[in-house]
This record gives C-alpha cells, sequence and structure tokens, in this order.
C-alpha cells in the first residue's frame, strides 16, 4: 500500500462517496520521495479542485501519517514527466 493509498484510505471516510468518486477517483500515485509524495491527476481542473478545496485536509492526512514535513505535488496526465506542475 502506498502513502497515497493511506491518504485515499482517510479522504474517502471524511466526505461523501460521490465528492470522493469525481475528485480522486481518477487519480494515481506516482512517486514518494520522503519530502514529497507526487500524485498523477487527470486534468488541470481537479488538480486545481483538489489543491483549493482539501489542501488542509490534505495536510491532516500526512501529519496523521506521520509525515508532517512532506508536501503533495498533483502533476496533470500521468506521463511521468515532471514539467511545471509544481506547487
Amino acid at each position: 500500500m502506498t502513502i497515497w493509498d493511506e491518504i485515499l484510505t482517510r479522504m474517502r471516510t471524511r466526505m461523501p462517496e460521490e465528492d470522493f468518486r469525481r475528485w480522486f477517483g481518477a487519480t494515481a500515485y506516482a512517486s514518494d520521495h520522503g519530502n514529497q509524495v507526487t500524485v498523477w491527476v487527470p486534468t488541470e481542473a481537479i488538480r486545481r479542485h483538489i489543491m483549493s478545496h482539501y489542501d488542509e485536509e490534505l495536510r491532516s492526512a500526512l501529519g496523521a501519517l506521520g509525515r508532517t514535513y512532506t508536501t503533495m505535488r498533483f502533476v496533470v496526465g500521468g506521463s511521468g514527466d515532471d514539467e511545471e506542475e509544481t506547487d
């Protein structure tokens, strides 16, 4: 189980299932470098929505998992290219 799977498990219990599927259903774990977890998202709109509406909950989930100083990075596409989608 990846750190993203653990975060998703926590997020799922804190929101309606329909919202969870809409915003997190098509996301995918990309990498974990200790201080940064990278997640692929399908569109820029979903990336923006997650960042603007769920940032606090994601930070809380990371903290609960002992990763207080870890940041989340959402990259559109899933090609593995680390281009300009930095946060």
